[in-house]
């Protein structure tokens, strides 16, 4: 098992400024990890694959699993703060959520590669909530999203900490709070 205190996740269900308020840590000086699936659809849009979401479900939930393991493997060596959109246990959640029975790589993976037990949750936000080409999720879906998230963070065993609605300033003033009070780095 590695564990690694110095990765922090963000995530919640899709739409709700888990990116905007990643690019705001990110102006501060903090590295940013980004989520795997977006790539993913773009890459499998751009060469008419089928691995996603709306398509091959299994293939796109093994791609998003490999991606995540590579990009946790790729920083492994780092010792700053790193803030992550999504961790390998959305997979897990996804896979959940779409009743896909487990592969064994996949709760294997969530086990052996472990964050900072510490997760921040962004709750569904209707006012913000939009669709694009690679989000198609209805709110309602959106909404499920995050009720399936934070059930199958807290199965394994991650502490929830629910970031408020708010300007994405506050809610990076927020994150950043939390854990100076719960991490010893100097610089947060």
């Amino acid at each position: 098992m590695m564990y690694k205190p110095n990765f922090i996740i963000i995530t919640g269900g899709p739409g709700v400024g888990k990116t905007t308020l990643l690019e705001q840590l990110q102006q501060r000086g903090f590295p940013c990890i980004p989520e795997v699936a977006r790539e993913i659809i773009r890459e499998q849009s751009a060469q008419n694959g089928n691995a996603l979401p709306w398509g091959n479900i299994p293939a796109y939930t093994r791609l998003m699993l490999s991606r995540s393991v590579d990009s946790y493997r790729e920083n492994a060596s780092r010792n700053e703060i790193l803030f992550f959109d999504r961790g390998i246990p959305d997979t897990l959640a996804y896979a959940h959520l779409t009743n896909q029975p487990l592969f064994p790589e996949l709760p294997r993976a969530c086990a052996d590669y472990r964050y900072n037990t510490r997760v921040f949750i962004l709750p569904p936000w209707a006012e913000i909530y939009h669709t694009d080409p690679e989000r198609k999720q209805t709110y309602q879906e959106a909404i499920d999203t995050y009720h399936t998230m934070a059930a199958t963070y807290q199965s394994i065993g991650y502490d929830l900490t629910l970031v408020p609605k708010a300007t994405p300033a506050e809610r990076a003033d927020f994150v950043l709070r939390q854990i100076s009070q719960s991490l010893d780095y100097k610089h947060v």
